[in-house]
């Protein structure tokens, strides 16, 4: 069963907690056990004030929802609350407390850190946002995840919180620390062309079945070093939807009878001198 919990406009103006929500949730026990997945919407206002005063309560009512396996926080619109507005916490404490979690989901990148990020069973680990800082970046490559199968950062760009490098990102490619991953997801990056010559043939992707480079600024300069690779020939799926390549580019790719996502084609904004390319998340 999943369960979500939201702090709405109204509740929040009349002075609802996230905590008393979880405090109602665990006040039945027994129903508690049915719950698998917990999503953490709204927690009132997240534009202005982080969860904090709700992570005890989250951590306290761990031992009352044993069987849940997916954690999700930060889950909203942006009629609630803009990606790149959400003011998270370090949640390293929590997924800790949460020793059974399989598939841990993060929102929103404002003030995010992930210490320490060491868990046992969790398979998938998903950060949504539109603009990735660095010190998240070596949070996550300096984790110690043995079960990581699924890993998908949106790294965004730098007027939202990316304040990283290619440099940064060429660990995960070069020196992956997670023996068991098999999707990776590089994702909604302004220098996604960088990437994708970098991940063509990266050691990484020995072990990947699927490469996730999607919702990016690719354009042709990145597409063309990937349609070369053998090393990307031997994948199960490469993900480039949401790209910025030529309809050329595109037809050679469709035309390679591989698995690969060339949906979603953007044009470009440009004039006499600059062209402009954006991820498809960032504010």
């Amino acid at each position: 069963m999943e369960v979500k919990l939201s702090v709405d406009y109204d509740q929040n103006e009349n002075g609802v907690k996230l905590k008393d929500l979880i405090t109602e949730l665990v006040s039945d026990p027994e129903a508690c056990k049915a719950i698998t997945s917990l999503i953490i919407g709204d927690w009132g206002a997240a534009y202005e004030d982080t969860m904090d005063d709700a992570i005890p309560a989250l951590i306290a009512a761990s031992p009352l929802l044993p069987n849940v396996k997916s954690l999700f926080i930060g889950d909203m619109s942006s009629e609630e609350c803009e990606i790149s507005w959400i003011n998270q916490t370090n949640l390293g404490p929590l997924l800790s407390a949460y020793p059974q979690i399989e598939s841990f989901t993060i929102q929103g990148s404002t003030e995010l850190s992930l210490e320490p990020l060491h868990h046992e069973k969790l398979h998938t680990l998903e950060i949504i946002c539109g603009g990735l800082p660095k010190s998240v970046l070596q949070n996550v490559y300096n984790g110690h995840l043995p079960e990581l199968t699924k890993l998908v950062l949106y790294l965004g760009v730098e007027d939202y919180g990316f304040d990283g490098s290619i440099e940064d990102i060429l660990p995960f490619l070069n020196q992956n620390p997670f023996p068991k991953l098999t999707y990776l997801g590089l994702t909604n990056s302004e220098i996604q062309d960088e990437i994708a010559i970098a991940a063509a043939d990266a050691p990484v992707l020995e072990q990947l079945d699927v490469l996730d480079l999607s919702n990016g600024t690719l354009s042709d300069k990145g597409a063309e070093v990937l349609i070369h690779s053998d090393a990307v020939k031997k994948l199960k799926h490469l993900n480039l939807n949401y790209h910025y390549m030529s309809d050329e580019m595109t037809a050679r790719w469709r035309a390679t009878g591989l698995s690969v996502d060339v949906e979603d084609q953007q044009e470009a904004d440009a004039d006499d001198e600059y062209e402009w390319r954006y991820p498809a998340i960032t504010e």
